[in-house]
C-alpha cells in the first residue's frame, strides 16, 4: 500500500514542546497538585514532583508547543522537491496558522498526515491543545466516529514495528540502520525546554525541528525503498 500513495498527498511533521512554566514554583496551587498526580507513576520515588517538572512539557496538559514544522513533496516531472517551512512563536498563533494551511492545502480525503511516532504523540498532542486553546478542530485531527482506517494518519514508528506493539524505535536510531546520513544536530528532544527558556533561541529549536521533518520523510523513502533526498532537493520556504 504504501508505493500506492502519492507522495504530494503526504504532509510530513514534527513538533517541539516545553512546559507551560519554565519552573515548576510558577504553577498555581491546583495545578501544582494535579502535576504531582499526573506524574506520580512515571517519577515513582526517584524524583520530586517539583524535579520532575523538567519533562512538562511532554503532556499537552501541562505543556505548549512552540514549534511545528512541516514538510511536502513537490514534484514536477523528473524533478523532485522536498519543501519545509515551521509555524512559532505564540502557540495559538502556531496552531491557527496549521489549521489553515490544512484546509487550504492538505484538507482533502486523499491528503495524509505523517510524522514519528505521530500517533501516539504529534496528532493527539496538537489536537488537545487546540481544544485547550478553544480552537475547533481541522478534519484531519478530528476523529471522532471514523474508524480505524479511515483516520488520515501516518506513523513511521508504527510503519516499523510491522504488528509488534510493544517495539519503540527513536527516529535517530531508525535512521542510523536504514543508512540515512545523520544531519549535524546541535541539540536533543531533552534539551529543548532550556534552549527555549534559558537560551531563548527559537531558531534554533525550529533548526531541530525541521531537520527532523527531513529525516522523516526520508525514512518514509526508504521504507518505499525509494533514492534518498539530495540536499539540493530540499528547499525551506
Amino acid at each position: 500500500m504504501l508505493y500506492k500513495l502519492n507522495l504530494e498527498h503526504i504532509l510530513f511533521l514534527d513538533i517541539e514542546t516545553v512546559p507551560q512554566k519554565q519552573q515548576f514554583s510558577e504553577l498555581d496551587e491546583t495545578s501544582q497538585a494535579l502535576w504531582e498526580l499526573k506524574s506520580q507513576y512515571q517519577r515513582k520515588e526517584e524524583f520530586t514532583a517539583e524535579e520532575f517538572y523538567e519533562r512538562a512539557g511532554i503532556w499537552a496538559e501541562f505543556g505548549k508547543i512552540v514549534c511545528i514544522s512541516v514538510g511536502y513533496f513537490n514534484m514536477k516531472g523528473e524533478q523532485r522537491t522536498f519543501r519545509v517551512t515551521s509555524f512559532h512563536g505564540d502557540e495559538v498563533h502556531i496552531l491557527k496558522q496549521f489549521k489553515q494551511l490544512l484546509k487550504d492545502h492538505f484538507g482533502q480525503a486523499k491528503h495524509i498526515l505523517c510524522a514519528h511516532n505521530g500517533k501516539e504523540f504529534d496528532f493527539p498532542y496538537i489536537a488537545r491543545r487546540m481544544v485547550i486553546n478553544e480552537i475547533n478542530l481541522p478534519y484531519k485531527l478530528d476523529l471522532f466516529g471514523k474508524k480505524p482506517w479511515e483516520v488520515p494518519h501516518l506513523d513511521t514508528m508504527e510503519l516499523w514495528k510491522f504488528g509488534d506493539y510493544k517495539h519503540y524505535t527513536s527516529l535517530k536510531l531508525l535512521a542510523h540502520v536504514l543508512g540515512i546520513p545523520s544531519p549535524k544536530e546541535d541539540m536533543d528532544g531533552s534539551m529543548v525546554k532550556d534552549v527555549y527558556y534559558e537560551e531563548n533561541d527559537l531558531d534554533r529549536i525550529i533548526t531541530y525541528c525541521e531537520l527532523d521533518v527531513v529525516t522523516t520523510a526520508q525514512v518514509f523513502l526508504r521504507m518505499r525503498n525509494e533514492d534518498l533526498l539530495k540536499d539540493e532537493e530540499i528547499k525551506k520556504v
